[in-house]
């Protein structure tokens, strides 16, 4: 008896690594000390040392039961980008610069190749927030996970100089609130779409001509990465009084988590058109208004909140980022956290 007969086959664990480090080697930052295979990723903090008061920020999520549907249509390389996402875009709410990623990756059969894709995702979103990969873990379940199944999930870490700081205090009723577009569904609210379509191979296949595509790669389409665009935003003179980034709870509990007491956002539905796929899924799932926006984005991945003289060149820091945004409502008095008109 070894144990690889016990289901955990150490010599995969280290051609996975093999395989893994041409992607990681495209994250790499000047910052990052050593390589692959250490036991703790190294990243240099000298450059803070020029902050006045530098803090660092940090997130960890994954990408919740979207990974079921990565397995269904048997396409691993773009689920890595949505963890990154939903690291980096927290980390960039606050107004900080991610610096590095780490990921985790528990699966029940450790096949190289495949763990090297979904590490090729991670290692994209990485490069689209100008993170370094700098290290992770794959563990590998045998008798707890099935062979052909896995979960993904990362940590980050960022750096903000604390008097920009974006923290919501500053907003008062007037202040415009921007919406920037999102690339789809995001990482939320997949237990429900799991419910509301047939999670078939041949469903997921099939085209749908108000998509644009088929079903399963317009589910599929990784979470934007809005680093770009907030930075761009802040290098237009832009000063952000608050962001949200519309995950988990939709605009209903994610909205007032930047707003302060006795403000409250009011958002125009009419102020931008609804994707396609949000308008299939209350339509075939019979879901009502009130749970479609509790539950998900509806086409606003991120929601800023700036004084009314700046919203022009928000739009355009947000354009030239190669992101789309919309003026969606304003804050006022209340104490009702989103109203929805």
């Amino acid at each position: 008896m070894d144990y690889k007969n016990s289901g955990v086959d150490i010599e995969a664990g280290y051609r996975s690594v093999e395989l893994m480090k041409e992607h990681i080697r495209k994250t790499q930052r000047a910052e990052v000390l050593g390589g692959i295979g250490g036991f703790a990723g190294a990243f240099d903090l000298s450059a803070i040392k020029n902050m006045e008061e530098p803090v660092l920020l940090s997130g960890t999520d994954g990408c919740g039961t979207k990974v079921k549907l990565a397995f269904v249509m048997d396409k691993h390389d773009t689920i890595g980008i949505d963890a990154v996402a939903m690291c980096v875009n927290d980390i960039a709410c606050s107004g900080g610069e991610p610096l590095f990623f780490l990921d985790y990756i528990a699966c029940g059969k450790n096949i190289p190749e495949k763990i090297a894709t979904i590490v090729s995702g991670v290692a994209e979103g990485c490069r689209q927030a100008g993170a370094a990969l700098i290290g992770g873990e794959t563990a590998e379940h045998p008798g707890l996970m099935a062979e052909d199944e896995y979960d993904l999930a990362g940590f980050a870490v960022g750096v903000v100089e604390k008097k920009q700081m974006i923290t919501g205090a500053s907003i008062t009723t007037g202040d415009t609130l921007i919406g920037i577009a999102s690339s789809g569904v995001h990482s939320n609210g997949f237990s429900l779409v799991r419910k509301i379509f047939d999670m078939s191979e041949k469903s997921l296949s099939r085209y749908v001509p108000e998509l644009g595509g088929t079903l399963g790669e317009t589910l599929l389409t990784p979470t934007r990465i809005y680093v770009n665009a907030l930075k761009q935003v802040k290098q237009a003179g832009v000063s952000i009084k608050g962001t949200s980034h519309i995950t988990g709870g939709g605009f209903y509990e994610n909205i007032p988590r930047m707003l302060p007491s006795g403000i409250a956002a009011k958002v125009r539905k009419d102020s931008y058109e609804v994707p396609a796929i949000f308008k299939m899924m209350a339509r075939e799932g019979k879901v009502e208004e009130q749970v479609m926006y509790n539950t998900y984005n509806m086409g606003i991945g991120m929601v800023l909140a700036v004084r009314p003289e700046d919203a022009d060149r928000t739009l355009a820091a947000l354009a030239e980022a190669g992101d789309k945004g919309y003026i969606i409502g304003e804050t006022v008095a209340s104490d009702e956290g989103v109203i929805l008109v």
